[in-house]
């Protein structure tokens, strides 16, 4: 089954509070779990991180490439919510058989986590940049835009291993793995911090959101992107520490030699999803080369045609018990 995102018209949200024009959000429900975060402190790991045991079959993970487009926050947003809500009404009833993978770069965007707030800001939020959304995962306040790949794994972590925090952390160690593969380019962790770090400066931010065992939202991994607007706030509340990327690294260390920015995008993105299937035990099955506007149209039609049938055999049900 194809999780498709919603129709533009079918998307209802809560305006953001914040500023004039910003698009809408959702407030973080009671009850539903917060870890973590596109950089928050946390304890370290204890010992080397595994991946979850070998299963006789590996698991299917739908994969939408969408990487070299600039996807609309909001939409992103509606889109991987309304996946998490049709994989918690399956994984209900035992018939949740796959997760699912999002890939995709934003339009200029701040968002801000569970813990974020203005005084992480440069600016006031009558004058904002660009867009600022509040929304469910843990931590501060991170910026997307070009050149950022982001990747919105979809998971159910009772088909993996039923610890969040693993999950963070495994999170950050398919992203090591994936610039040493690609790049030959040396990252790692920092003890008490969330994230994947190149000396002291950080280049992916990882934030999550659980409920009832399906954990969403995912990372964001500077390949090309623009850094200057990240001087615009505390990336992830984060004051002492920089942020840096793929591209000023390579450009570094060739001595200041151009690479193509398409170029770095591809090799990051097959890199990350290589790692991440692997790590994860997952058989990755990719929609390449579509459009998000031709999934939203598809998606719509798909939700009219199903609401049809499901009123059909409403109707007929009381006709069917008579007889």
């Amino acid at each position: 089954m194809a999780f498709l995102p919603p129709s533009s018209s079918a998307c209802h949200h809560r305006a953001v509070p914040f500023a004039p024009g910003t698009a809408p959000w959702a407030r973080p429900r009671r009850g539903t779990l917060r870890l973590a975060v596109a950089g928050a402190r946390s304890g370290p790991t204890a010992g080397p991180l595994q991946p979850p045991p070998a299963a006789v079959d590996r698991r299917r993970c739908e994969c939408f490439d969408l990487h070299q487009q600039l996807v609309p926050y909001a939409e992103a947003y509606a889109w991987q919510k309304s996946i998490v809500k049709r994989r918690g009404e399956l994984s209900y009833s035992g018939e949740d058989h796959s997760d699912t993978l999002i890939a995709l770069q934003h339009p200029p965007v701040y968002t801000l986590g569970t813990n974020g707030s203005e005084k992480y800001l440069h600016f006031k939020m009558e004058d904002a940049p660009f867009e600022v959304h509040q929304i469910t995962r843990g931590g501060e306040v991170t910026y997307h835009g070009p050149g950022q790949l982001v990747m919105y794994p979809i998971v159910n972590l009772l088909y993996h291993k039923d610890d969040v925090r693993w999950y963070l952390r495994s999170l950050e160690e398919v992203i090591i793995r994936a610039l040493k593969s690609a790049f030959s380019i040396k990252a790692s962790k920092i003890g008490g911090l969330t994230g994947v770090w190149v000396g002291d400066k950080k280049v992916a931010a990882i934030g999550i959101h659980g409920s009832r065992k399906i954990v969403y939202h995912g990372l964001a991994l500077n390949v090309t992107t623009d850094l200057t607007p990240f001087q615009m706030i505390d990336p992830c509340g984060i004051k002492d520490r920089g942020v840096g990327s793929i591209k000023e690294i390579l450009k570094k260390a060739s001595h200041g030699r151009e690479i193509d920015d398409t170029l770095q995008l591809d090799m990051a993105y097959h890199s990350v999803i290589k790692e991440f299937a692997e790590f994860f035990q997952l058989d990755l099955v990719t929609s390449p080369g579509c459009s998000f506007q031709n999934i939203l149209h598809f998606d719509a039609e798909w939700c009219f045609w199903s609401g049809f049938i499901r009123c059909l055999v409403s109707s007929w049900a009381p006709v069917l018990v008579a007889s």
